[in-house]
């Protein structure tokens, strides 16, 4: 009858295995981390171009009588004159889109029979290729431009003068 030797503790090339096995579990957990950061960033972005969109489409149905067309946020002039509601709304456009994309944004509405639309582009460079990988199976031109567009009818009875 042969004794065997009572085995104790671990030798060192376990706890070496068993140390990388965790540090690749930690690393995996860390880029999962990565990930939803950036998500939650740009989805933070989309929501706030979506509410300064609705923001802008309310205030051209309140003051439906004048013309809201506009190529360019950009151009616009800087406007705290209250007697003129147009200028100021575009100028409270042209700032919401500046604060939020980090001056990086651009808006534009366009109208034509009664139909607004409103198109706020911002640069998400952190996610924006991603965000392209997965909406798109093929991405021959990878951006970082994301773009949100609100397409509404005017809903009273005045026509927007062209």
């Amino acid at each position: 009858m042969s004794l065997k030797p009572i085995q104790r503790g671990f030798s060192l090339i376990e706890v070496l295995v068993a140390l990388l096995v965790m540090c690749i579990g930690l690393l995996g957990a860390a880029a999962i981390q990565l990930n939803a950061l950036k998500y939650t960033d740009s989805s933070s972005m989309r929501t706030q171009a979506s509410f300064i969109a609705y923001d802008m489409l309310d205030r051209i149905r309140a003051n439906s009588g004048a013309n809201y067309s506009l190529a360019s946020a950009r151009a616009v002039a800087t406007s705290t004159d209250t007697t003129n509601p147009r200028a100021y709304d575009w100028s409270d456009f042209k700032s919401n889109i500046a604060t939020f994309s980090n001056n990086t944004g651009e808006g534009t509405i366009a109208i034509a029979s009664n139909v607004i639309t409103i198109t706020i582009t911002w640069d998400d460079s952190r996610a924006g290729m991603s965000l392209n990988a997965i909406n798109a199976t093929t991405v021959t031109n990878p951006t970082t431009t994301q773009t949100f567009t609100l397409v509404s009818r005017a809903f009273n009875n005045a026509t927007v003068t062209q």
